[in-house]
């Protein structure tokens, strides 16, 4: 059998989305404070800062969990999961998520563009290599929707394979850029025999479809990952060749293996193919790691025969994490990020809360500090993650601090992008950098040394920003 692709999309995703679509993120439960204590063997542990850090390493996080990554240049994660295909082959629909600032945006009229190129490629021992490739652009209204930091671009292609043993090949190009991204990852691509059942898929949209050769009824969910208290979690099962009505348990289990939800797929059976979706509404699902398997022993509903056994079940992890935009499942760090985020009664609530009533203040703080409350985001936090995720980045070589927690990285996630900048000619010896923001009227000067390149804000600067940071205070985040 030839391997022919089947279907192709490459979806960028508008702002707002018609449905709720979400960067939700996995960390491991992080302590302490930062400083430069160590332990009785000398190994410095992991503080604040240090493990603040590694929530900006998005492929780190998803490979732990068996995600397709790319780091920098071209960042991305990817999914692959597998359907019914025609007779009896296999279909691999491929996702991948990718975030606007992933790319070089370049004015093209009134949008900016990016010009971008993905491959992918299923390699076998023995057989020629399947390959499909397509060059696209992304346009967006303004440099902020450029800079944008969560998933906002999902790209996905099916392929009809045999099952068996693979190697995918991911690579993403920024084209204007002349970058990329590359990812590898191996795979066993399954059968689906009658009585059988798919992992359960993660996914944005879903509908039904009831043959093998219809065409693929979803947007992928390629990160797996959901907020809490913001969006429902969607996951999408097909059975195939049910000769009557089957009862498939489903269990949820959180990143400590505790069991959170159990519940069961129901099909009628008596259909080539039958499909069912879960909604986890978004106060379900705990922080963290979420796996939830499905047919863990299959009951036939019918009371009159015996109750069968099934194969063990199969697994697909979710991620649940406070908002889309970021790699935080820990309240401490969500409170250590929002460090600049303008002060309220209800910010400084949480900070003092219990543990208890954590998850409630949360969502308090999220709908009062929510300029649209039209749209599923919150643009404000939004604006804000992408702004430390820029300023971590930007100035990470001031060394002893993050790039985020760095003089200029400060003004930067408070006041924005200056509308100009000045700067003393290389090989002075005193560094003097100036920022000119032109809505406030104001500059404010940076000076260092070149050999610690460490930019601080001098007095006088020092004092305008805390002018200018109070009245960011007053009228909330620019």
């Amino acid at each position: 059998m030839s391997h022919t692709p089947v279907s192709s999309s490459i979806l960028p995703l508008p702002l707002p989305l018609p449905l709720p679509l979400v960067l939700v993120v996995l960390t491991a439960g992080l302590v302490g404070c930062g400083g430069s204590r160590t332990g009785p063997d000398g190994v410095r542990p992991a503080g604040v800062d240090q493990t603040l850090e590694e929530l900006f390493n998005l492929q780190a996080v998803y490979s732990r969990i068996g995600r397709l990554t790319s780091g920098p240049p071209v960042s991305f994660v990817g999914s692959v999961v597998y359907l019914g295909g025609r007779n009896d082959s296999t279909i691999a629909q491929v996702g991948i998520s990718l975030a606007n600032r992933t790319f070089s945006f370049q004015r093209a009229g009134l949008v900016f563009q990016a010009l971008y190129r993905v491959t992918m490629t299923f390699e076998q021992p023995g057989s020629p290599p399947l390959s499909y490739a397509q060059d696209g652009t992304i346009a967006v209204g303004s440099f902020s929707e450029a800079q944008r930091s969560d998933e906002s671009v999902v790209m996905q292609q099916a392929f009809l394979l045999q099952p068996g043993q693979y190697t995918l090949t991911v690579v993403v190009e920024d084209l204007q850029a002349a970058t990329q991204g590359r990812a590898q990852q191996a795979l066993s691509v399954p059968a689906f025999d009658p009585g059988s059942i798919t992992a359960p898929i993660l996914a944005y949209q879903a509908s039904s479809r009831t043959t093998r050769t219809e065409d693929i009824p979803l947007l992928l969910n390629p990160r797996g990952s959901v907020s809490q208290g913001g969006d429902s979690l969607l996951v999408y099962f097909e059975a195939y060749h049910l000769e009557g009505p089957r009862e498939f348990p489903l269990t949820l289990r959180d990143d400590q293996g505790r069991v959170t939800l159990q519940a069961s797929v129901l099909f009628d059976g008596g259909h080539e193919v039958e499909s069912r979706t879960l909604r986890l509404p978004p106060e379900a699902p705990p922080l963290g790691q979420l796996t939830i398997t499905v047919g863990e022993g299959t009951t036939v509903i019918d009371p009159t025969a015996l109750a069968v056994a099934t194969s063990a079940g199969k697994q697909t992890t979710a991620l649940v994490s406070f908002s889309r935009s970021w790699v935080v499942t820990n309240y401490d760090n969500l409170l250590s990020l929002l460090r600049y985020f303008p002060a309220s009664a209800k910010l400084d609530e949480l900070r003092k809360s219990t543990p208890e009533d954590r998850p409630r203040l949360w969502r308090e703080f999220w709908v009062e500090s929510d300029p649209n409350p039209v749209t599923t985001d919150n643009e404000a936090l939004d604006q804000y993650f992408t702004r430390v995720a820029i300023a971590n980045e930007r100035f990470r070589e001031e060394g002893v601090n993050s790039g985020w927690r760095s003089d200029r990285g400060e003004v930067y996630i408070t006041l924005g992008e200056p509308d100009q900048t000045a700067e003393t000619s290389p090989g002075a010896d005193n560094r003097i950098i100036q920022w000119f923001y032109s809505s406030y009227n104001s500059t404010l000067t940076f000076t260092g040394q070149l050999a610690t390149f460490r930019m601080r804000l001098t007095p006088q600067s020092r004092a305008e920003f805390s002018r200018l940071r109070s009245l960011v205070q007053r009228v909330g985040i620019n």
